[in-house]
């Protein structure tokens, strides 16, 4: 994990710092070896694998691989201090004989480090290779791990960051930003939201209300979500305002009994999707026009949501402990209504989607066959040669995170993974460097893809503790 500042009390750092080794003791003890020492996303074991050795005779077995940064999180602070361990273990019954290079590039593919050693390990034994990599500039750099043996071939791929903290985006902030904002806030309001709650009673359980809520937003659309508040509650409960990811259904949480949690689909998505018609296209959806474009509808759809939460304290809800959390797009969505609005008094953005939109385009751009959303952003300036990116950067500039993320005040944590294609880490970063409170934290995986590891919820609840000072 990387921190920028942290205000946290002494006595929650000892509890922190018990409850995580007695985590990590437990996950190790309970989990098979094979899946620590090889990530989820890139990797799986080679088994059985086969070749010949002198006629007839097949040779069977496994090779472990378990690639180590010179810090945990993969985020190095200095030049000198970037070094990477490579443990490799031998589970044939015949020697291993060949090489292993290292190879290190830029996001944009410029050759940093080229390294090699060459491998001669016996059947059934380990070795550990290291490599140190003597990059110069701040940014993020793409690390390959190629493996040429007598029986067995194959790359690993990881990234690292070196003083992120240093990146410094340009911020494509139009003039007129707020302005535009706060025009588009007024006409909500003229628009009632004509708030429904429905007690659903087949989903009321682990000793849980449900309720189904609706309210009309931006262009009298109806959207609609999911209230879940425990039974047993000491008064009033903080509130956890979950925002959604691309397209992702949101369904009731049944097994948080520390917070009221609201679970908002937005237009197109859950069982809000008939309040919007994208045909299929959600994020091109009237692309070419500032005012038209589905995020405008969509982040008013947030803020109604918070205006549902903010008007029913009457419901044992504690408005004044409203967190946001989303992930991937909804981690986006959280930053940008944290700036619209200061009911929101925490945020937790996880891999957040379209975070310095340009240069997010920029890297995408590099590989043709990206299915992210920020690729078919890509690909429909490619597939329509009137609308420049130039023209997209314009109608994006008013929807780019990091555009409001200088007006965020409250305290924000967010976690990210280093493998991220959705989401380039460089970007998470710039975001992330352009909120200034100073109890804010970045959390990151370093080898994790579009989500991270199972150990930041755990610090996540902790930090949810302290920020908004609960028992």
């Amino acid at each position: 994990m990387y921190t920028n500042t942290k205000i946290v009390s002494q006595s929650l750092k000892i509890y922190l710092r018990l409850f995580l080794l007695l985590t990590c003791f437990c996950a190790v003890f309970n989990t098979a070896y094979a899946q620590y020492i090889l990530p989820e996303n890139y990797n799986s074991l080679k088994k059985d694998t086969v070749k010949q050795e002198g006629e007839g005779q097949e040779v069977n077995g496994t090779v472990f691989i378990n690639i180590s940064p010179g810090v945990n999180n993969g985020i190095f602070k200095n030049d000198g201090s970037v070094e990477y361990a490579v443990k490799v273990t031998n589970n044939y019954k015949v020697n291993q004989e060949g090489k292993l290079s290292c190879y290190v590039t830029t996001y944009e593919g410029e050759k940093i480090f080229e390294d090699f050693v060459k491998i001669n390990l016996a059947k059934k034994s380990n070795n550990k290779y290291h490599f140190k990599i003597p990059c110069k500039q701040f940014g993020f750099y793409k690390i390959s791990f190629r493996f040429n043996l007598t029986f067995y071939d194959d790359t690993i791929k990881r990234v690292f960051g070196l003083n992120p903290q240093k990146i410094d985006a340009p911020l494509n902030k139009p003039a007129d930003f707020d302005e535009f904002w706060k025009k588009t806030r007024d006409t909500l309001e003229t628009i009632a939201p004509r708030y429904k709650i429905i007690e659903e009673r087949a989903l009321s359980i682990n000793n849980k209300k449900v309720y189904l809520i609706e309210m009309h937003s931006w262009g009298n659309a109806v959207v609609r979500g999911w209230l879940t508040i425990p039974n047993n509650r000491p008064g009033k409960l903080p509130v956890k305002y979950r925002l959604p990811g691309y397209v992702v259904k949101m369904e009731p949480t049944i097994d948080d009994d520390d917070f009221a949690v609201f679970n908002f689909n937005v237009r197109g998505s859950g069982n809000s999707a008939d309040a919007i018609d994208t045909h299929g296209e959600y994020n091109l959806y009237h692309i070419e026009n500032r005012d038209k474009y589905v995020y405008r509808a969509v982040y008013m759809d947030c803020i109604r949501g918070l205006d549902f939460l903010s008007s029913h304290g009457n419901m044992g809800l504690d408005t004044g402990k409203i967190l946001v959390d989303g992930s991937s797009q909804g981690g986006g969505l959280a930053i940008a209504l944290a700036a619209m609005d200061k009911r929101i008094k925490a945020v937790t953005a996880q891999v957040p989607l379209y975070a310095d939109f340009r240069k997010a385009y920029e890297i995408t751009s590099l590989n043709p066959k990206s299915q992210t959303p920020v690729g078919m952003l890509v690909n429909y300036v490619k597939n329509h040669p009137g609308f420049t990116k130039e023209k997209l950067f314009k109608v994006w500039d008013y929807y780019d995170p990091m555009s409001f993320a200088p007006q965020v005040k409250c305290p924000v944590i967010m976690a990210i993974g280093l493998l991220d294609e959705f989401c380039p880490p460089q970007c998470s970063f710039a975001l992330y460097n352009k909120l200034k409170n100073k109890r804010n934290e970045i959390w990151c995986s370093p080898d994790k893809t579009h989500e991270v590891d199972e150990l930041y919820y755990t610090y996540q609840f902790l930090w949810f503790q302290d920020i908004l000072r609960l028992p």
